[in-house]
């Protein structure tokens, strides 16, 4: 019976992952997928303009 007890925690953190994975796949794309790249453009265009006016700073 201890092998039961042992084998439980991990096949219930494999469901679950399991089921995270699914979701995300599940999420990709669709309706809103050019607006969240839009976002992500954004965003690393503002950390990139960040990095550059840093830089020109310092020098």
């Amino acid at each position: 019976m201890d092998y039961v007890s042992a084998l439980v925690p991990p096949v219930v953190m494999a469901v679950f992952f399991i089921g995270l994975i699914v979701t995300i796949v599940k999420t990709q794309g669709g309706a809103n997928k050019s607006k969240e790249d839009a976002v992500v453009d954004a965003a690393l265009a503002r950390a990139d303009s960040a990095r550059q006016v840093s830089r020109d700073s310092e020098a």
